[in-house]
């Protein structure tokens, strides 16, 4: 008799694993695009709560539908309009480089030139680097994220997945609740914490990443800067990526200001830095981070850099949910001893 029920087992487990090998095979092409629409519903879910309480009847179809609409609005728009954008400037760049248009190249020949005099010995060819980025910008970022019919479908995907979350995501994780052999309040916890992850990377570090964004274009238009939204765009970029920051844009941007006698650009675009830019970065961020995210500022730096390194641009968030998870599961263990010992 038992040893039938060993067999069952054995048998109900492998078919288990089998189907579900399968099935993760068959699902993912689709993770990413399923993962970035969980991690938009959750940080939007609040509004779904509300526009559910304005519908007719609380039809949760309805609500799903219009918070949808709202967040193809708010997140998708943007992105296309920032992505088009880019690739505009990029090609410009590689036009006025590539063609008949010396002005920004002769500027980079100066360029070149005082810098060589200051450092003996050094061989640099901007002009050629520049080109090279921005033709290798322009191919490829228009591919990904314009052009290609798989980034159309990953979209439509996504757009979906927001949908089908906000209306019955409520009923998947009330689901996997009363799967999970874990008590209801552990699962709960494990629940809440992963939200927290997720609104804390979000509002944390992306969020602060946009608004830095957006003040190095104003800084970079208000000291007559070309191209100051591709500027801007490139400080947002290197905001998200830790140990880097917008540092890396206006500190050159100043020294190319300096080195042209332009002082005035280059202590203004230095100020701006400061006071604009490092202030959101060291005053704001930290603080939007700590009311959401209890773990520690490494931790988060640590699971970011991690979560990049193995699952790609989705482990920025990824990362720092797994790592809340772990910290989770080590509590529930550690309160179980406890209990264990209390019994003892």
């Amino acid at each position: 008799m038992l040893l039938n029920r060993v067999v069952e087992y054995v048998f109900f487990f492998g078919l288990m694993g089998i189907v579900g090998y399968l099935l993760w095979q068959m699902m993912s092409p689709f993770i990413t695009a399923l993962a970035l629409a969980a991690v938009i519903v959750t940080i939007s879910y609040p509004i779904y709560g509300k526009v559910l309480a304005y519908t007719p009847k609380r039809n949760p179809t309805a609500a799903a539908l219009i918070s949808t609409f709202l967040v193809i609005i708010v997140f998708v728009l943007p992105l296309f309009w920032i992505t088009s954008m880019l690739v505009s400037e990029a090609i410009s760049i590689y036009r006025i480089l590539d063609g008949n248009q010396f002005s920004l190249s002769d500027t980079l020949n100066d360029f070149e030139n005082v810098l060589q005099n200051l450092i003996p010995g050094l061989q640099i060819d901007l002009a050629n680097y520049m080109q090279q980025g921005a033709q290798w910008f322009a191919g490829n970022l228009g591919a990904i994220f314009v052009g290609t019919a798989s980034t159309l479908f990953s979209f439509f995907i996504a757009v979906f997945g927001c949908f089908y979350f906000f209306r019955d995501g409520e009923k998947f994780t009330n689901k996997l609740i009363e799967i999970s052999p874990l008590a209801d309040m552990e699962d709960g916890l494990i629940l809440r914490r992963m939200g927290s992850a997720v609104r804390g990377v979000a509002t944390g570090t992306v969020l602060v990443a946009i608004i830095q964004g957006v003040s190095a274009a104003i800084g970079f238009s208000v000291f007559g800067f070309d191209r100051a939204i591709l500027f801007g765009v490139i400080v947002a970029i290197t905001a998200l990526v830790p140990g880097v920051g917008p540092s890396v844009v206006f500190v050159p941007a100043a020294i190319y200001s300096f080195v042209f006698g332009d002082y005035v650009t280059g202590i203004g675009l230095l100020v701006w830095f400061l006071v604009a830019v490092s202030f959101l970065d060291n005053i704001l961020g930290p603080y939007l981070v700590s009311r959401s995210h209890p773990m520690h500022p490494f931790l988060i730096l640590l699971s970011v850099l991690g979560g990049l390194a193995l699952f790609g641009p989705i482990g920025f968030v990824v990362g720092p949910v797994i790592t809340s998870v772990f910290i989770v599961l080590l509590e529930i263990y550690s309160q179980h001893v406890a209990n264990a010992d209390g019994r003892v």
